[in-house]
This record gives structure tokens, sequence and C-alpha cells, in this order.
């Protein structure tokens, strides 16, 4: 089997992402960042119409860190890789899922 470069993959019907559509996008960053307030913030910044009642909040064992999860609806992939780069280039981000 040899392997393929990801540049080379294209969707099949029913596989990947569609759009428009809605999306779940998930920050983890330090508990003292206020990401429960920033995560939709940013995502609004970028013109995107996010699903207030998915906000989920979790914090980690020790509480030094929290992951917040929104849903949000999309328009394009453009938007999608967006969102993700703006909510990374956040002090308070260290990665997003």
């Amino acid at each position: 089997m040899t392997m393929r470069d990801l540049d080379d993959l294209t969707p099949q019907e029913g596989q990947g992402f569609q759009f428009p559509g809605s999306f779940e996008i998930t920050a983890m960053g330090e508990a003292g960042a206020n990401l429960r307030e920033r995560v939709p913030e940013i995502l609004r910044g970028l013109g995107l119409n996010v699903l207030d009642a998915s906000l989920r909040e979790r914090p980690s064992r020790e509480g030094n860190y929290v992951a917040v999860t929104v849903s949000f609806t999309c328009p394009s992939r453009e938007k999608y890789d967006a969102a993700h780069s703006a909510l990374r280039a956040d002090p308070g981000i260290r990665y997003t899922l």
C-alpha cells in the first residue's frame, strides 16, 4: 500500500465537509483567558453565526486549562479555516480542534 499526498485526496459522496453547513469547534487554553466569551466573539468577528445554545465549557483536571466548544454555521471552507486561524492567533488559546 502506498501513501498518498493529502492534497491528492478528493472527498467522496457523503464524506468530508459540506458547505454551507453547521460545524463544531473546540478551543483549548488557559483557564483565566475568558474563553467562554472570547471564542464566540472571535467567530462572530469573522461574520460567522454562532449557535449560542451549543456552547460547552470543560475545565482540565487541575483547573489550569479549559476547553470551550461551540457550534457555528459556515458558508465556505475558507471561512472554516479562518475560524481556526483566528482562534489560534488569540494569545489565550493553545490549540483548536
